[in-house]
């Protein structure tokens, strides 16, 4: 398994060469463990146990997501630096549509979960056939690029100021300097005192 990590553009990729499956990922609300201050006390190389929601055996796309999560995040069996122990669990749930994953760490005894961080949103983009490129398994519809979402939020600005200059032109329009006629009685009531 491969993982690659695009900081520019904020697209995570991961693939299993050679021969695929691939899959890519907008990456939203990145927080790191500095971020979080959360303390959090998970020896190297211990292994995860890996928490999977129940949604992920629903739909065909998020079982094999599920599959390449638990080969890249899974430590292989009998590897020699990994540890005979689990103090961390690695969980990964879906809502509205995203992959949310928490790394928590397993306190005592009694299983208590303490949030160690990090913690990301991933937005599934697509899923290809074989290794970063083949032909598309699965595309997801609600997708948007982040450039076409700031092109619509700059449009409805617009929208909003060309709204405004109109607005400030009839009310201009409506309210013309328009001078009264005077009459020689105003000034009656004026009283100067000298």
């Amino acid at each position: 398994m491969l993982v690659f990590i695009e900081c520019i553009l904020f697209k995570y990729r991961i693939a299993n060469t050679p021969n695929g499956p691939s899959a890519k990922f907008l990456v939203e609300n990145v927080h790191t463990m500095h971020e979080l201050k959360m303390t959090g006390n998970c020896l190297r190389g211990s292994r995860p146990l890996l928490s999977f929601d129940k949604q992920f055996d629903k739909e065909v796309h998020w079982k094999l997501l599920k599959e390449m999560f638990i080969q890249i995040f899974s430590t292989p069996h009998n590897h020699p630096k990994s540890q005979p122990f689990l103090d961390r669990v690695a969980q990964f749930s879906i809502a509205n549509g995203k992959i949310w994953y928490r790394n928590y760490e397993i306190v005592d005894e009694s299983g208590e979960l303490v949030e160690i961080g990090p913690r990301l949103v991933l937005k599934p983009i697509c899923i290809f056939s074989g290794s970063f490129c083949g032909e598309t398994l699965y595309k997801n519809p609600d997708y948007i690029t982040p450039n076409a979402l700031r092109s619509m939020l700059k449009r409805r600005k617009k929208i909003r100021y060309l709204d405004k200059v109109c607005a400030k032109q009839s009310r201009v329009a409506r309210h013309e300097d328009v001078t009264y006629p005077t009459s020689a009685l105003d000034d009656v009531f004026d009283t100067e005192f000298k």
